[in-house]
């Protein structure tokens, strides 16, 4: 279609700030969760975990366990035999695979591994026969510095030049701590298995439905079509919920064995211990800058843990940091090296921002190292070396194409939005009467939304609009957004489309949500499904009104043309003849169904800046974030509410890592941080003093113009509040700051004085 007419059929909802449609029925208690679900003669799992980080197994003792009144079955990795395996994303090559183990035979690798199932009558039945399992395990020496499970660098350039010909060289190590998803739903699983129809029903709370159907028919034999993965609502995951556990697949194959429906609940304990976490990168780097603060060359190590068994998108993290820098800023000359090692520690995976924020991370951090060796304000050595914006599409040196941007006006309208110049100001008076504050900038670039998504729209029999796609909710208001998008295209009210979601037998094939890819890709998926829909349908709407296609005019009711005289068609009777009419349906077929594959024409990088104000306290290094002014550009907006609300999400879990955030595990690789108790989280009190505001490029990669929004607090945030604290502890002789900021950190920083990074020349 036109590309021109293409958008003045859409511009009535697309940008409107519309109140969430699932709103209602969630805050009344009217969801739908996998907990909340319940089938007749339903058994219950629980898993028996270990407590060993690595060791041999002598006897799982399961004897007693099975014998408890009310278990109908112990099942441990010597009783399920031969299993096949769930998929891994070989992102990069040469890649090594760890096998996904859904109970272990001989060997455990990571406390909290699970190493047998108790099916019982009831949760506490099992519950209590978990705790009569005795098992006897020698205990191994934990793995060291295990061959690489991958290893890639990307060069450009000439590096070495690039650093002989620096008059400065700044180096930066940041030790990234490991992070928890902690979405408020923990993980849960249910699965019948009709044995009639042969038909495996499993419900998760997941992110990605046809992969999980995929895994599941992988791993335990079974045709596909055989498998439907339902996920109902999905109460927040943040990449936690993106790959297939060993939980999900022993309940699967519990509901097949003993053919009576299975379920598991899992519990914040159990998504401590065994769900995926994120972060958790040692990445070393240095940058070379000539007199003027022009970067001349990047030397980078990456080094990436990876647990016990990969995920699907194990390698993304690693990959993401590599490939996003430089970052924002022009700088051919690179040399960066990206490894990722087993551990015996629960799996790293994706996690909201993947990658990215790390990257981020860094390279601000060199960034502001490099102005204090020059003498130069951060943010006029930021202004010196962004991409400028007639540079787009522009290829960096690791080979990312970014899209569109215009990241210049994002430093400057954030510093002027900021009031930059008075807030530095503000901060040596406040410097003078002692108190301890400082600034802090970064810009930033992430990759949100490549590859492909399907759709389908349709029309039930009674007028009502519905489209199904490929991709999943959990909590963005994805119903809300997707709706307006059909509903400009078909110029009809967004509370009149259904939106189908997360269910592989009513919706068309796709890859789920994650990656900040559900907008740009499935949006646009949508869309184009749409169109073909309002064309199709108005070639029927022409038969049924003996009128010429180019005389009839869509409305917010239907169809009408006034030629020769003024008749109408409503979608209602729209449907009804498109199912009742033997030649219409033979036709145009039943529901006028349409169905789309998308394919990206390549990946949209959103983008930004945050500036930060901090302070700490003197007596006891309690930082407090002051106020954040953020300018984030995210193409197309579809839905002003809601990305503000994804902005400030993403906000809060990027202020968590700065700030409180942190898996622990000991030298014997127990896990220290198990409970919220120990694992602190962001409240509310927490949130600083905000100022949005947003410039939109959109890009050209995809039908929508739209980029990610999701994971942008958790990339740019960080990195500003560590400059920030880093400039307001500068007068101590403090260069550089590890996250997270805790008071404990900051006063000893304060105490000692911890000697500067890097070299200067």
């Amino acid at each position: 279609m036109d590309r021109t007419r293409d958008q003045v059929l859409r511009t009535h909802w697309t940008g409107r700030p519309l109140h969430r449609f699932e709103d209602v029925r969630l805050v009344t208690g009217q969801g739908r969760f996998v907990d909340d679900l319940c089938l007749p003669d339903m058994l219950h799992v629980e898993f028996a975990r270990s407590n060993h980080a690595r060791g041999l197994i002598v006897d799982l003792g399961i004897a007693q366990a099975a014998a408890l009144p009310g278990v109908a079955a112990v099942l441990t990795g010597a009783t399920l035999g031969p299993l096949g395996q769930a998929a891994v994303n070989r992102v990069l090559p040469d890649m090594r695979l760890l096998p996904f183990t859904v109970l272990p035979v001989s060997e455990i690798e990571a406390v909290g591994q699970p190493v047998a199932a108790v099916v019982a009558a009831s949760a506490s039945i099992a519950a209590d026969a978990v705790a009569l399992i005795g098992a006897e395990i020698e205990p191994l020496p934990l793995l060291e510095d295990a061959e690489p499970v991958y290893r890639h660098e990307y060069k450009a350039g000439d590096v070495g030049m690039a650093f002989a010909n620096a008059a400065h060289v700044v180096s930066v190590t940041l030790d990234c701590q490991r992070l928890a998803p902690a979405a408020l739903e923990p993980r849960a699983a249910m699965a019948s298995w009709d044995e009639h129809a042969q038909l495996l029903h499993v419900f998760l709370s997941t992110q990605t439905p046809h992969r999980a159907r995929s895994d599941i028919a992988a791993i335990l034999g079974l045709p596909e079509e055989r498998i439907r993965v339902t996920a109902p609502d999905v109460g927040g995951a943040f990449g936690g919920k993106a790959s297939l556990y060993p939980e999900d697949a022993l309940v699967a194959l519990a509901a097949i064995r003993l053919k009576r429906p299975v379920k598991w609940r899992g519990s914040r304990s159990d998504d401590f211990l065994a769900a995926s976490q994120g972060r958790g990168g040692t990445l070393h780097g240095e940058l070379a800058v000539d007199a003027d603060g022009t970067f001349l060359g990047l030397r980078a190590r990456l080094d990436y843990p990876l647990g016990h068994w990969l995920p699907y998108s194990a390698a993304m993290p690693g990959k993401n940091a590599a490939r996003c820098l430089p970052g924002p800023y022009v700088c051919n000359h690179v040399d960066i090296v990206l490894e990722g090692r087993a551990a015996n520690t629960a799996a790293v995976g994706i996690y909201r921002g993947a990658g990215r924020p790390e990257a981020a991370m860094l390279m601000e951090r060199l960034t502001d190292k490099a102005a204090f060796a020059l003498g130069l304000d951060p943010a006029e050595i930021r202004r010196r070396n962004l991409i400028p914006a007639d540079a787009f599409p522009y290829r960096m040196a690791t080979g990312s194409v970014l899209d569109s941007g215009d990241y210049p006006r994002l430093l400057e309208k954030a510093t002027e939005m900021a009031g930059y110049d008075d807030a530095l100001r503000e901060r040596d008076a406040r410097r003078a009467r002692g108190e301890i504050c400082g600034v802090g900038v970064a810009v930033y670039t992430e990759p949100c939304g490549h590859g492909w998504e399907s759709a389908e729209v349709r029309i039930d029999p009674d007028g009502s609009i519905v489209a199904a796609t490929g991709s999943s909710a959990q909590g963005q208001g994805r119903v809300t957004a997707y709706a307006q998008i059909v509903a400009d295209v078909l110029r009809t009210q967004p509370d009149r489309v259904a939106i189908a979601h997360g269910d592989t037998a009513t919706c068309p094939p796709g890859i789920g949500a994650l990656a900040s890819r559900s907008t740009p890709i499935g949006g646009s998926a949508l869309l184009r499904a749409a169109e073909q829909f309002r064309e199709k349908a108005r070639l029927c709407a022409a038969r049924l009104l003996q009128a010429e296609p180019d005389h009839l005019a869509l409305t917010e009711s239907g169809f009408e043309t006034a030629i020769p005289v003024r008749r109408t068609l409503s979608w209602c009777d729209l449907a009804r003849m498109a199912q009742t009419d033997a030649e219409i349906a033979a036709e145009f077929g039943a529901g006028l169904r349409t169905h789309c594959v998308y394919e990206a024409e390549g990946e949209a990088w959103s983008s930004g800046c945050v500036i930060a104000q901090v302070a700490i306290d003197r007596d006891t290094g309690v930082l407090s974030v002051e106020r954040i002014v953020w300018i984030d550009d995210a193409g197309t907006i579809v839905n002003p509410l809601l990305a503000e609300g994804q902005l400030i999400g993403g906000l809060a879990q990027g202020l968590g890592e700065a700030t409180l955030e942190r898996i622990v595990y000991d030298a014997d690789g127990q896990l220290v941080t198990a409970s919220f108790m120990d694992y602190a989280i962001p409240r509310a009190a927490h949130i600083p003093g905000l100022v949005l505001g947003k410039i939109e490029t959109p890009s050209p990669f995809n039908a929508i113009g739209a980029k990610g929004i999701g994971e942008a607090g958790c990339v740019g945030v960080p990195a500003a509040i560590v400059n920030a604290a880093v400039d307001a502890l500068r007068p101590f002789g403090v260069t550089h700051l590890n996250m997270p900021l805790t008071g404990e950190k900051l006063w000893s920083a304060m105490q000692n004085g911890p000697a500067q990074e890097g070299t200067k020349r």
